[in-house]
């Protein structure tokens, strides 16, 4: 749509579009950590061991990991409002029909389902975010839009813990579900993208596509949007820094997905805390987990601004976030529940710092490829998604949970390392054809 407007004072639509986006994420981990809150519950009533619930806990990253090359794919080829209006229904309506499961193969597939739908989102949101942001305000928009994971989580795991204690673990899913429903039709009804939008000037379309924004999809020379080649997926795995942030992506889920699972079993069944009191206690290191996003991203944008390089101000917060996590492993030395608290709040403070690595997908992948460069990055990260929560079911088996908190701190200190010694100089990837063209230019 053309943009017709003479304002010279530049809306804010961006803004706008940013709070739809957190809203989503806000849904995204109500659908994916409601299992957690009703894990103890659910374990006892359907009988599951602590092997076969660690499955069922991972159950929703086979899919979710899986997919993410494709819903990188898919995120690249068609648009965010259909998209993730159709993502949100399907994955409402699997969350749902968990409140109905009688047993671990119906639970096990319902989570299947909810992690195969859901995994277009981030791809999702990091194309929205560097079409409606300029580079300077990327990493502050990323750390708003994912702190939702953390706020929502914070805010609402004792709402949460309040239903199932009226309605039980099967209304806890039901109510979750229907609340995704409602909101994939808002979505639908409000959202657009920057060259749509009827209330964006062309002053603020101005201001991001010259501070490095993505207003539309690229095209070829032809007019016709890019298309799936395997020599696209070649490049976005050849890269050696892309691969450290690969793997620090992956140590930093392991983190989040501890909270995102086991954590609220480790404090009742581990811990022999109380579970509304364990409600309560289990928001405050999401809190910790917002603060150290938040702060992450708006220092990181504060460096770029006043003229540090981009690899230090971007690489900086996350290494020394990584570093702060491996302090999970000090709960494993004391019996007080406020100094358990202290560390595990003290860890996912760390991961939340290391969060806005998402930046990093918007500043190193082609600009063609920026869905499917997501993809990989979020497939790589949520390989943790699987093979943490298992990890730690047999860890546990015994009834001593020290191991696996030793397990979760080691991995925070692996994803350090990988920023510090493989990502280096951080400039955008080129592609082939990009390369061939600078050899003809240089020939000439």
């Amino acid at each position: 749509m053309e943009q017709v407007s003479t304002n010279t004072k530049r809306t804010r639509v961006r803004y706008g579009m940013l709070a739809l986006v957190f809203i989503n994420v806000v849904i995204c981990y109500l659908d994916r950590s409601n299992l957690s809150v009703a894990g103890a519950a659910l374990g006892k009533d359907l009988n599951l061991s602590p092997v076969q619930l660690g499955l069922i806990f991972s159950a929703f990253g086979w899919t979710y990991a899986f997919l993410q090359i494709p819903g990188g794919l898919i995120a690249d080829r068609f648009g965010p409002r259909i998209l993730y209006a159709f993502c949100l229904i399907t994955w409402s309506v699997a969350t749902l029909l968990q409140g109905f499961a009688r047993g671990f193969v119906s639970l096990f597939g319902l989570r299947l389902a909810t992690g195969a739908f859901e995994a277009p989102a981030y791809p999702i949101n990091n194309r929205i975010v560097t079409s409606w942001f300029p580079d300077h305000e990327r990493a502050s928009a990323i750390a708003m839009y994912v702190s939702g994971q953390f706020i929502g989580l914070a805010f609402l795991t004792p709402v949460l813990t309040n239903i199932q204690v009226y309605a039980g673990w099967k209304g806890l899913f039901i109510v979750t579900g229907l609340v995704g429903l409602i909101w994939g039709i808002v979505w639908y009804l409000f959202y657009r993208d920057p060259l749509e939008h009827p209330q964006v000037n062309q002053t603020e379309l101005d201001y991001i596509s010259a501070g490095g924004g993505l207003l539309g999809r690229k095209k070829t020379s032809t007019g016709q949007a890019s298309v799936w080649r395997w020599e696209n997926l070649k490049q976005v795995l050849e890269s050696r820094t892309l691969w450290g942030v690969y793997i620090g992506q992956f140590a930093v889920n392991a983190t989040l997905w501890f909270f995102l699972t086991w954590f609220p079993t480790y404090l009742v069944q581990y811990r022999g805390l109380d579970f509304i009191k364990t409600g309560y206690l289990a928001s405050i290191p999401f809190l910790a987990a917002c603060a150290g996003l938040l702060l992450s991203g708006f220092i990181s944008d504060y460096l770029v601004k006043n003229g540090r390089s981009v690899s230090m101000a971007r690489k900086t917060p996350i290494i020394i976030g990584l570093i702060i996590s491996v302090s999970i492993v000090g709960a494993n030395y004391s019996n007080d529940t406020a100094i358990i608290i202290f560390f595990m709040a003290l860890s996912f403070f760390g991961a939340g710092m290391a969060l806005i690595s998402w930046v990093f997908v918007s500043i190193l992948s082609p600009k063609h490829l920026i869905g499917l460069t997501g993809g990989v990055f979020n497939f790589m990260g949520n390989l943790a998604s699987i093979v943490v929560p298992i990890v730690i079911g047999y860890l546990v088996r015994g009834g001593n949970f020290q191991p696996a908190l030793l397990f979760i701190g080691a991995l925070g200190l692996v994803g350090a390392c990988s920023y510090i010694f493989l990502v280096g100089k951080i400039e955008r990837v080129a592609t082939t054809d990009e390369n061939a063209l600078e050899r003809v230019t240089a020939e000439k």
